[in-house]
């Protein structure tokens, strides 16, 4: 188990990745991150089928009995996937740092959906209580190491023996965005030792991503199925011993 964390490294990380998000915020433009933008909805719909074929592949293909929390949920897009996917509403759990985010949250999912306001690095939920843990583009936005080593080993607290992390992040930094930080396989195991990590490459990087689907939406395909231009993870991490 990691060591905690001190409350001020806390604290100031928790203030950093505020001041990002806002930034962020203010410089990207607003449909970037639409799906009536191409480039994205390609991205999605890829990391989607990457993502059910991972748990296909480890027979976890009815979510009706699991339990699943995804960290720094954002405003619930992949909390309503799982319920789309077949979760129960009242099985499925999100918590974000933002407050804004969490009150979108509460109106784009669908009712019985949990959803908490806090930081990850304090998961108020009890020792193996969740079946599938989700973490979608938040290691990468958290630069401090032993904030981030603080936060797996909260993650791998709460999932359950057997239990599955569902991932995915950057693989490299993005010159674009120094408020985030790629992370190599190895550095992923190191924060899930007591996991089987299994790894594949997705999604066209976003510059190139971004120039191309609107002219020919079918190169997307052609050019993210050569993984060198692939910018991030998607992973599947299978719990095979407790936490130290």
């Amino acid at each position: 188990m990691p060591t905690k964390v001190s409350a001020l490294r806390l604290q100031a990380e928790e203030e950093r990745l505020k001041a990002a998000y806002a930034r962020r915020l203010s410089q990207v433009p607003r449909d970037r991150y639409s799906v009536f933008s191409v480039s994205y909805l390609l991205t999605i719909q890829e990391l989607e089928r990457s993502l059910l074929a991972l748990l296909r592949e480890q027979n976890i293909c009815h979510l009706e009995s699991l339990r699943i929390l995804e960290a720094g949920c954002g405003t619930g897009s992949w909390l309503s996937r799982f319920v789309r996917w077949g979760a129960r509403p009242e099985n499925v759990f999100g918590i974000d740092l933002l407050p804004e985010r969490i009150a979108e949250a509460r109106r784009l999912c669908p009712a019985g959906v949990n959803l908490r306001l806090g930081n990850a690095c304090f998961l108020d939920m009890p020792d193996s209580s969740f079946d599938v843990v989700a973490a979608f583009t938040l290691f990468s936005s958290v630069l401090d190491p032993a904030v981030r080593a603080q936060v797996a080993g909260e993650l791998s607290r709460v999932l359950a023996s057997n239990g599955v992390i569902l991932w995915y992040d950057l693989r490299v930094d993005s010159p674009a965005n120094p408020d985030v930080h790629g992370l190599t396989k190895n550095e992923i195991q190191t924060l899930f030792p007591e996991c089987r990590v299994r790894l594949k490459r997705v999604t066209l990087v976003p510059p190139l991503a971004r120039f191309l689907a609107p002219r020919l939406p079918f190169s997307y395909g052609l050019l993210s199925g050569l993984k060198l231009l692939c910018g991030h993870y998607a992973g599947l991490f299978h719990k095979t011993m407790a936490p130290k």
